[in-house]
C-alpha cells in the first residue's frame, strides 16, 4: 500500500504544477484531443488503424444499439468469428465468449489499459460487472496475438474497454427495458460536463433482474460507476471507482441428450435436496474496481501516462449436497442415539476473498515518422480459497465450521517497447517486443491439502509487421509470438508431472478496401501452436482430470468482411470466417469403469474442441421513414465438438438464429430525446445449444458418452424505453 501512496501523492503534485502551463502551438500533439478522447492508458496497448494486426473497433454507439441488460458477450456476437453462449439461456447471468475457436481463459482483456482477467483462472466474468457496457465508449477487438498489452496472454483475442471519456456538456439519461422470462434492466446515467474549465462527473446506478429461461436460473445483478477528473491543458487525473453485486441462482451443470427434446428447461442444481430444490443453491459474488489515472503531455512529442489499481473481490457459492462422508470434510463419524453415521446431508459454501492490485505505466514519443511506446506494468494477487459448512442434518458445528483453506498468489509483471515507423506515406513497419515475468504460488488444492506449488515463467514475446496503404485499400502482414502459464486447475498434478507454458506463433495477412459508401476486406491467419493445454481425458498423478500439453496444434482461417452503403434508407454489413482448427496428434483417455483403469486411444488430425470450421453474421439496416430503424441480424456457426477426440456422438450441431430490431427516435417531445426499442431474438425459434461437454467410459466392455448441454431460450423479447433528458 505504502507505493500506492506514494504515486498518489506524486501524481496530485505533478498535476497541480501543471495547472497553469501555456497555450498549445497548434501543431498535431498529445494534447487536449490525446487527453480528452484517446486517453493514453489506451492508446498505449491498442492497435492505431494502420497497424499491422487483425482488429474491430466498435464505438460507443454501436455498443448502445444492441445494450439492454444482456452480458457483455452478447454485444459481440456479430463481431467476426465470434460464439457466444449463456448459462441462463437468454444472455442473463454467466456468458460465455470463444474467439477463433478460443475460449475467455485465452483473451486477454483489459479495462482502461488494467487487466481484467482473474489472475488464477484467467476467465473472464463479466457477470461481476453488470451493465458496464453502459459505461463503456468503445472496445478494440484484437483477433489473434496482437500487440503487447497488459495481463494474461492472448491465444485467441484481446479485448480493450474503455470507459475514461471525456464528456463536456451535462446530461442525464434514464434507460429502462423489460422482457421475456421477467427480465427487467433500470440505468440511470448522468454527468455534469465540463465544470469550472477543468472537473467533470459521469455516475451510473444500474439493476438487472431475470428468471431465466432456465429453471430457476435466477440473475439479481446491481452495479454503479463514477468517475471524477481533473483536466487542464497538459495534464488529467481521473479517478474511477465501479462495482458490481451479482446473485445467481446456479444453472452450470448442464442437461442430457435426452432432455433436449422433452425438458429443455430442466435445471439439476439444487436437487440433491430431498423434496422441492433447495432454494438457496446460488452464487454470490461482490467486485470493486478503483483505478486512478494520470496522463501528461510534456510538449508537442512527449506524453506520459500512469495508472494504479486496486480490484476486491469477495464471494461464494452455495450448494447443498447429499450423502457426503465426515471423513471427506474432516469430522469424525457421528454418533446420534445408539446411531452411528458416516455420511449426512449438508449445505456447504465455497469461499474465495481476493485482491488484485498494481501499476500500469506508458511514455510515447510521437513525430512525423515515428511513434515509439515504452510501457509496462506489474500486479500481485492475493487469493484466499476456503470453503465452511453452514449445516448438517446429522451432528452439530461450531459456528462456519471451515474445511479447507488455500492460500495463492501470483506476480505478473511486463515491460515493452512499440516502434511503429513511417517510411513513406504508403508503407509503415511496426516493431513490439515485450518481456513478461510471471510467478505462481499455491499452498493446496482441494483434495491435496500438501500440494504446494512454486512455479515462474520468464517470456520474450516479439511481434513485428509492415503495413501498405494508397487510395482507401490497406495491407499488411505480421508476426507475433504469444506466451502463456497454465491456470490453476492445470497446476494440480503433482511436482513431477507439472505442466509445460503454451506457445503460439501467429501470422496474419490482410488487405482492405473502404470507401465512403463501402468496406471489404480479407484477413488470412496462421496460429501455430507448441504444447497447447488441452482436455484428454487422463487422470493425472494426484487422481485430477486436467490438461495436458499435447506437442503440435494449429488454426488456419479465413475472415472475410463487408459493409455497403446502398442508399441511405439500407445498408449491409457482414462477416464469414472459414477455418481449419487441428491437433496433429494426442492420446485419448477413458475411464474404464469394468477394470478401475482407463483405456488409451491414439488420435492424429482430430479437430480442436469448441471450433467450428464456419461462423457468419449478417446484419440488415433499413431506415424506411426519418428517426425508425429496422435491423436483421442474423448469426450461423457450423458444428462443433466438445472433445478433442472428434467424436461424431460427442458434438454440437449447427445452428442459425436470426434477430429482428425495431426503434423510433422521438426528439424535443416531452424529453430532449428519447427512444423505444423493441427486439425479437430467434425470431423462427431455433432450438440449439452453443455450448455442452462430453463424458465418455467404458462400461460392460462398451464405449459409452454422456453429454452435457447449455440449451438457449426460443423466440423471446426485449423492449426498452431510453430518455436523454
Amino acid at each position: 500500500m505504502k507505493k500506492f501512496l506514494g504515486t498518489i501523492i506524486i501524481v496530485f503534485l505533478t498535476v497541480l504544477a501543471n495547472g497553469q502551463t501555456n497555450k498549445t502551438t497548434g501543431q498535431k500533439t498529445f494534447t487536449d484531443s490525446s487527453l480528452y478522447l484517446q486517453p493514453l492508458e489506451v492508446t498505449a496497448i491498442r492497435a492505431s488503424s494502420t497497424a499491422p494486426f487483425t482488429k474491430t473497433n466498435l464505438n460507443k454507439e454501436q455498443i448502445a444499439f444492441s445494450n439492454s441488460g444482456q452480458d457483455l458477450p452478447f454485444l459481440l456476437n456479430q463481431t467476426a468469428s465470434t460464439v457466444i453462449n449463456s448459462d441462463a439461456g437468454n444472455g442473463v447471468g454467466y456468458t460465455g465468449i470463444h474467439i477463433r475457436g478460443s475460449d475467455a481463459t485465452r483473451i486477454n482483456v483489459t479495462l482502461n489499459g488494467i487487466p481484467y482477467n482473474d489472475a488464477e483462472s484467467m476467465g473472464t466474468y463479466f457477470v461481476d460487472l453488470p451493465d458496464f457496457a453502459s459505461s463503456i465508449n468503445s472496445i478494440q477487438i484484437q483477433r489473434g496475438v496482437g500487440t503487447s498489452s497488459n495481463g494474461a496472454g492472448a491465444f485467441g483475442a484481446t479485448l480493450n474497454l474503455a470507459t475514461n471519456e471525456f464528456n463536456e456538456k451535462a446530461y442525464t439519461e434514464f434507460n429502462n427495458s423489460f422482457g421475456s422470462f421477467n427480465t427487467w434492466k433500470n440505468t440511470l446515467k448522468f454527468g455534469t460536463g465540463l465544470l469550472a474549465n477543468h472537473f467533470t462527473i459521469d455516475a451510473r446506478v444500474s439493476k438487472i433482474s431475470s428468471d431465466g429461461y432456465i429453471d430457476r436460473a435466477t440473475s439479481d445483478l446491481k452495479s454503479f460507476y463514477v468517475s471524477t477528473a481533473y483536466i487542464n491543458k497538459k495534464s488529467s487525473l481521473r479517478l474511477n471507482i465501479f462495482s458490481g453485486k451479482e446473485k445467481t441462482y446456479q444453472a452450470w451443470y448442464g442437461i442430457t441428450e435426452a432432455q433436449l427434446t422433452t425438458d429443455r428447461t430442466y435445471n439439476p442444481a439444487g436437487m440433491e435436496k430431498p423434496g422441492t430444490p433447495y432454494d438457496n443453491q446460488t452464487d454470490n459474488y461482490t467486485q470493486t474496481h478503483y483505478q486512478l489515472f494520470f496522463n501528461h503531455s510534456f510538449n508537442t512529442k512527449w506524453a506520459f501516462n500512469t495508472a494504479v489499481f486496486l480490484t476486491k473481490g469477495k464471494g461464494y457459492y452455495e450448494e447443498y449436497k447429499a450423502d457426503q462422508l465426515y471423513a471427506d470434510y474432516g469430522l469424525p463419524n457421528q454418533s446420534i442415539g445408539n446411531t452411528i453415521y458416516a455420511a449426512t446431508d449438508l449445505i456447504r459454501q465455497r469461499w474465495l476473498d481476493n485482491n488484485f492490485y498494481g501499476q500500469i505505466a506508458s511514455l510515447q514519443y510521437k513525430d512525423q515518422k515515428n511513434e515509439i511506446t515504452f510501457g509496462g506494468g506489474w500486479t500481485n494477487y492475493e487469493g484466499k480459497h476456503f470453503g465452511n459448512i453452514i449445516w448438517m442434518q446429522h451432528g452439530t458445528l461450531t459456528s462456519d465450521y471451515q474445511y479447507y483453506n488455500y492460500p495463492a498468489t501470483k506476480w505478473d509483471a511486463n515491460v515493452y517497447a512499440k516502434w511503429m515507423y513511417k517510411f513513406n506515406n504508403k508503407w509503415q513497419s511496426f516493431v513490439d517486443v515485450q518481456y513478461r515475468n510471471v510467478t505462481h504460488k499455491m499452498d493446496g488444492f482441494e483434495g491435496n491439502d500438501q500440494l504446494t506449488i512454486h512455479r515462474k515463467f520468464n517470456f520474450i514475446n516479439p511481434k513485428a509487421g509492415i503495413t501498405y496503404t494508397h487510395n482507401g485499400w490497406q495491407a499488411y502482414l505480421s508476426y507475433a509470438l504469444g506466451n502463456k502459464e497454465p491456470n490453476r486447475d492445470d497446476f494440480q498434478a503433482s511436482l513431477v508431472s507439472q505442466p509445460k507454458q503454451e506457445t503460439l506463433h501467429d501470422f496474419e495477412l490482410g488487405v482492405d478496401k473502404r470507401t465512403q459508401n463501402v468496406h471489404y476486406g480479407a484477413t488470412l491467419y496462421y496460429m501455430n501452436y507448441l504444447n497447447q493445454l488441452v482436455l484428454t481425458g487422463q487422470i493425472n498423478d494426484v487422481g485430477s482430470y486436467t490438461r495436458t500439453n499435447v506437442p503440435n496444434s494449429y488454426r488456419l482461417g479465413l475472415e472475410l468482411q463487408a459493409s455497403v452503403v446502398l442508399s441511405k434508407w439500407l445498408n449491409v454489413a457482414g462477416n464469414v470466417t472459414f477455418s481449419k482448427n487441428k491437433i496433429k496428434s494426442f492420446t485419448e483417455y477413458i475411464d474404464n469403469w469394468d477394470t478401475g483403469n482407463q483405456f488409451a486411444i491414439a488420435h492424429e488430425n482430430t479437430d480442436i474442441s469448441f471450433s467450428p470450421n464456419t461462423i457468419a453474421s449478417l446484419t440488415l439496416n433499413f431506415q424506411p421513414i426519418k428517426n425508425f430503424d429496422i435491423s436483421l441480424l442474423s448469426k450461423y456457426v457450423g458444428k462443433q465438438y466438445m472433445d478433442n477426440a472428434q467424436n461424431e456422438s460427442s458434438k454440437l450441431d449447427d445452428y442459425f438464429t436470426q434477430d429482428l430490431r425495431l426503434g423510433y427516435t422521438f426528439k424535443k417531445v416531452l424529453f430532449k430525446e428519447w427512444h423505444i426499442i423493441g427486439q425479437l431474438n430467434n425470431i423462427f425459434n431455433a432450438k440449439y445449444q452453443p455450448n455442452g461437454y462430453a463424458y465418455n467410459y467404458i462400461y460392460n466392455n462398451t464405449i459409452t458418452n454422456e453429454n452435457g448441454y447449455y440449451p438457449m431460450a426460443g423466440t423471446n423479447f426485449m423492449l426498452s424505453v431510453n430518455i436523454n433528458f
